[in-house]
């Protein structure tokens, strides 16, 4: 199945080649969490602070409980450090 993935700042490494900006398109096996996209995409946990799915938060303890459907939209963020 094919979904959105809107990935920001340090997480923008992880966008498929085709993507415009910051937004690209992943197609991953039927029922995957978006605890299995970040597994598939090699991303490590403590590279993300927050995630949405269809504008829906998610914590972090619920990344594999979050089953995907066709046409989600999964965005994440980096940690933000500052001053």
């Amino acid at each position: 199945m094919k979904i959105t993935v809107k990935f920001y700042s340090t997480l923008s490494k992880f966008l498929p080649e085709n993507a415009k900006s910051n937004v690209g398109e992943i197609t991953v096996a039927d029922g995957a969490s978006v605890k299995d996209v970040v597994d598939t995409l090699g991303i490590a946990a403590n590279m993300i602070h927050l995630t949405l799915v269809n504008g829906v938060y998610v914590a972090p303890s619920d990344l594999g409980g979050q089953p995907l459907k066709e046409g989600d939209t999964l965005a994440m963020w980096p940690p933000l450090a500052g001053g």
